[in-house]
């Protein structure tokens, strides 16, 4: 499924527009992006919760070479279902 894909079930399953669920849909990610930004954490309950968590630097070897090489610490962004996704997908 794809963001086309979505927009087009969240019109249908709620008997709006596909406009006005796109918008709701750019609302929701541009609000969970904005949490995450500031180090928040987005918990849906049932759904899941997104964070953000550091990765330290570290040493990484490139494949063709097989120099060693640094990689730069980072911020990722991870996201752990809930017992009823969960529930729903097993």
């Amino acid at each position: 499924m794809n963001k086309t894909d979505l927009i087009e079930g969240m019109a249908e399953a709620s008997g709006i527009s596909k406009a006005a669920a796109k918008k709701a849909l750019e609302s929701f990610l541009g609000n969970v992006e904005k949490s995450l930004k500031k180090g928040d954490r987005v918990s849906l309950v049932g759904f899941g919760s997104f964070s953000v968590s550091k990765r330290a630097a570290r040493e990484g070897r490139n494949p063709q070479t097989g120099k060693t090489i640094k990689i730069a610490a980072k911020k990722v962004v991870k996201f752990k279902a809930g017992s009823d996704l969960q529930k729903a997908v097993n």
